[in-house]
Order: C-alpha cells, then structure tokens, then sequence
C-alpha cells in the first residue's frame, strides 16, 4: 500500500474523494441527510481547496494498493486558532469498508502526522461525531484523547512531537 499525494491534474481522482466525502456523511450522519448536506460541485471544490494552489493551507492523501486502486483518504489543513497558534487538521478519513480493520487507517493518521509535522506543527485534531465510534477508537488508539464532546460531536487531540515520525 503506498500513500502518496492526490494530483491535481487528474479529474477522476478529485471527484473520487468528493464522492467518498458524501459516503462518509452518510455513514456518520445517515444516508438521506449525508447525500443532502452538500452538492457533488461544492465537495469538488472543497477537495481542491485543499490541494496545490488552492485557498487552504492543506493536502489530500490517498492510500493506494498494488494494482493502482484508492482504498482510502485523509483530507488535512492547517488551522488557525483565535490566539494565532497553529494546529494540523484532519478534515476527513475514509477507508473503503473491505479494507477497514486492516492497518490502513493507522497508516493515513500516520502519514498526515508526518504532514503536519512538516509545516512546524505540534498538534493534530479531528472531529467527528460522538457515535462515530471505529473512527474515535482509532485515533484513540494512535494516542489522541476526547477534549470536547458537545452537541452530538467529538473533538480529539494529540501533541505531535516535531522529532518524531
């Protein structure tokens, strides 16, 4: 499995991870209000305000198997907090369900650590909803901890060590 960058210049790739955004609304949220939420042109253009020369800070990473086939992604930022300090944010995850359980997103949380190091970064969020359980474990189990829990949502946290990784 190899992660590597998504690239800009392939259509098809793009709207893969727009596609795979509205799947993991409907996962997360439910499958009616997940399709509602967004149109496909919006979750486009926010996959590529994320990328080279987009509006975001960000980056768009994409698992890729053996033969060429995206198994998963991570969408991440960098965010700025009210008192002007910086963090890492992973926007989205997605695995497809037949490669879930398997080490792929460990290895997504991982290489966007590793982005975010980069940029200077000493800390890395998500959120996601509170019953979002296999995504809260997850990063449980990479070391974040739950540092908020209102309305239905989930933040976690971690220190990234700039040294590591």
């Amino acid at each position: 499995m190899k992660i590597r960058p998504l690239d800009p210049a392939l259509a098809e790739e793009v709207d893969r991870v727009a596609r795979r955004m509205r799947a993991t609304l409907q996962e997360v949220v439910d499958a009616e209000r997940g399709a509602e939420m967004y149109s496909m042109a919006w979750l486009r253009d926010r996959v590529r305000q994320h990328l080279a020369g987009g509006e975001l800070d960000g980056e768009v990473l994409l698992a890729e198997d053996a033969d060429g086939a995206l198994r998963g992604h991570v969408i991440l930022r960098v965010e700025t907090e009210e008192s002007g300090r910086r963090h890492g944010l992973f926007s989205t995850f997605y695995v497809e369900p037949t490669w879930r359980r398997r080490g792929l997103g460990t290895r997504l949380i991982r290489a966007g650590e590793a982005w975010m190091r980069t940029r200077g970064l000493e800390r890395a969020v998500t959120y996601t909803a509170a019953d979002n359980l296999p995504l809260i474990r997850s990063c449980e189990q990479q070391g974040y901890a739950v540092e908020l829990r209102e309305r239905g949502m989930v933040g976690l946290g971690k220190r990234l060590e700039l040294g590591d990784g």
